[in-house]
């Protein structure tokens, strides 16, 4: 391997740093193309693609998941330092203005690795508001390479980054480590190849005893190299009481506090963030449950109500209901002479009178509006503040906190979240979060349905639904912990400063998804649509509804026109949701069917997406045994929830 002597050599630029330091911001406003903007870690577990103009070149830029270091915990990490460590590549290191001590550990680590590097002060503001003062000049002087500040949100500081990044150049500070580790690297950079310019990053992360690094390097070397390595490791170890990566670590970081202490003319004062005090009453144990109540109160308004009521009806009774749907069906029946292709797109099962609707007039409003509140809570900064509030409970689920980030992004789309599950440590946690999802969490579409349903009813049956869905997710997911093998990860997690959100990131946002809903959702309307009229038309719906009575009119206590909402929610949740939406408006669903219903398809099974997902992830056979058992479970909890209800008689 190696790296290009100038910057015009290199073809990609790596944007990496921190979690929650504002990387996909950047990435997004050197790139002009939407990256998913959120103010908690784990948001980008892939890699983003895209080109930037760079002072007249073209780079290939890379958005790559947080990291804290180059010794890594989390998949989404390991996918970060492997394009480090083998992608040759300038890196634009962003970091937190307000936590320089961070930001430089990982630096030290980087300039270990070999990378041409420029390092971006983001949040520039924040570390203002702390009365912080930081030495710019200073500090590129001490380091060697570019430094610039800037204020993302605000695009402040820009133009400075892009003129800065020419300038890309190695790191010359370096950590002072103790003699035994400074000893054992020397002896280990004559083992490892001269080729490899991160070899001296190699060599740290194999005595800091990483696993990962041990799997990859060990490949790449010859038997007699990895013996060699082992053995300086072994002796290394032996001259010293504390593990080496520990002592690794603290050398860094005392050097990462030597330079702080040199460019930071003003430490933080008592001075504090106008939003910090109620940051941190929403993390209370007592005052932070008012505040999730309140934010989950005003969702349930503006999405239950506002979109659901309101935006749906107007656009379903007026704008489709006076306009679209009478002209599509003068117009088709104007122009198509037969019978069974008019039926085809304005017919009962119509693409043009169901599919269309269904996907525009009932869903496109409720996401859309969901979507919104999302994006605010993720810019204001709550949901890092939700998952300390959710760690106790995630305990009894064999998880810490951390997992509440995927089980939350699952109320926007499951799919993502089964892939953003990989910012969790282990693969015990990762198998029973993914479990949850496809079990318990519904997504925006199939949530703004459900809180629809629920609007014109009465408080209980909003409870009864809830505490049905909390009890099954407990009662799993403790089973879940109790068998699978290993203990829960630590809880370690830094908490952001509540922020003013900036409107045009949370429109920017909201329109990404809004484009990805209609884009990867919508077409599935369509293609359920056309199953459910080739089904009807061939005679097959009626059969599947006599097949499917025992189970839907019996044991759930549904009509059996219901059937047709199931079946279609194999391939979409949300969809089948909206089959039981149109049964409520017409009249044929009473209280007690209503909320059957919805616990039914609630915990049904995961959608197509989400189960390639899962098949993805976790494998076949893994992903088979979830989507099965999930079905199991949604069945046998409506059926006895119906006769519950029906045995106490309870209005709904």
């Amino acid at each position: 391997m190696t790296i290009p002597a100038t910057v015009e050599d290199a073809a990609t630029l790596i944007v990496t740093g921190n979690p929650n330091v504002g990387k996909s911001v950047i990435f997004q406003l050197l790139t002009g193309c939407y990256a998913t903007v959120s103010n908690y870690p784990g948001t980008t577990v892939t890699v983003s693609r895209s080109s930037a103009s760079v002072e007249g070149r073209t780079f290939r830029v890379c958005d790559t998941p947080g990291l804290n270091s180059l010794q890594v915990s989390s998949e989404d990490e390991l996918v970060a330092r492997n394009l480090l460590l083998d992608d040759h590549a300038i890196v634009l290191q962003v970091a937190d203005a307000k936590n320089l001590l961070r930001a430089l550990t990982l630096t030290l680590e980087l300039a270990e690795a070999g990378c041409r590097m420029v390092l971006d002060l983001n949040m520039a503001d924040e570390a203002r508001e702390r009365r912080m003062a930081i030495d710019l000049e200073g500090l590129r002087g001490l380091l060697g390479i570019p430094v610039a500040a800037t204020i993302a949100t605000q695009r402040w500081g820009l133009e400075r980054l892009r003129r800065a990044l020419p300038d890309a150049c190695r790191p010359r500070a370096s950590v002072r480590y103790p003699s035994v580790i400074k000893d054992a690297v020397s002896r280990m950079l004559r083992v490892l190849p001269e080729a490899w310019p991160a070899r001296k990053a190699f060599a740290l992360l194999w005595l800091a005893g990483d696993r990962n690094i041990l799997e990859q390097l060990k490949p790449r070397l010859d038997p007699a190299s990895v013996e060699a390595l082992e053995a300086i490791t072994a002796q290394a170890q032996e001259q010293v009481s504390s593990r080496l990566g520990r002592l690794i670590a603290h050398a860094r970081l005392r050097e990462a506090q030597r330079l702080v202490n040199r460019v930071v003319t003003a430490e933080e004062s008592a001075h504090l963030p106008r939003l910090k005090p109620l940051g941190d009453l929403a993390m209370h144990p007592l005052w932070g449950l008012p505040i999730l109540a309140g934010v989950l109160a005003l969702m349930y308004v503006l999405v239950g109500d506002l979109a659901a009521q309101h935006g749906v009806d107007f656009l379903e009774e007026r704008v489709f209901g006076h306009y679209l749907i009478p002209a599509a069906q003068w117009m088709v029946h104007g122009l198509v002479p037969w019978p069974w292709l008019q039926a085809l797109f304005v017919g009962e099962y119509g693409l043009l009178t169901m599919a269309l609707p269904y996907a525009f007039a009932i869903i496109l409003p409720i996401v859309g509006m969901f979507f919104l509140c999302f994006g605010f809570l993720e810019d204001v900064g709550y949901l890092p503040r939700l998952s300390v509030m959710a760690n106790r409970f995630c305990r009894l689920l064999g998880l810490n906190g951390k997992a509440v980030l995927p089980l939350v992004l699952g109320f926007g789309c499951d799919t993502m979240a089964t892939m953003t599950s990989r910012i969790l440590d282990s693969e015990r946690e990762r198998v029973i979060v993914t479990l949850l999802l496809a079990l318990g969490i519904p997504c925006s579409a199939q949530l703004g349905v459900i809180m629809a349903m629920l609007a014109g009813r009465p408080l209980l049956a909003l409870g009864i639904w809830l505490g049905v869905l909390f009890a099954v997710i407990l009662v799993v997911g403790q089973a879940a912990s109790r068998l699978l093998p290993g203990d829960a990860s630590p809880f370690l997690y830094e908490i952001p400063p509540l922020r003013m959100p900036k409107a045009s990131n949370i429109l920017i946002k909201t329109a990404g998804r809004v484009e990805w809903y209609v884009k990867e959702a919508v077409p599935l309307f369509f293609l359920g649509t056309l199953a459910l009229f080739l089904l009807h038309a061939s005679g097959l719906l009626a059969v599947l509804e006599r097949l499917g009575r025992p189970l839907i009119v019996s044991w759930l206590g549904l009509p059996a026109q219901a059937t047709g909402a199931f079946l279609v929610g194999f391939l979409r949740r949300d969809f089948g949701a909206a089959g039981l939406f149109m049964l409520q408006r017409n009249g044929m669903l009473d209280g007690v069917q209503i909320v059957v219903s919805l616990v039914t398809i609630t915990l049904f099974v995961p959608c197509i997406a989400q189960y390639f997902m899962m098949v993805k992830e976790r494998g076949w056979k893994l992903a088979n045994l979830m989507a099965g058992f999930v079905f199991g479970v949604a069945f046998l909890v409506g059926g006895l929830l119906f006769r519950v209800l029906s045995a106490l008689k309870v209005a709904l």
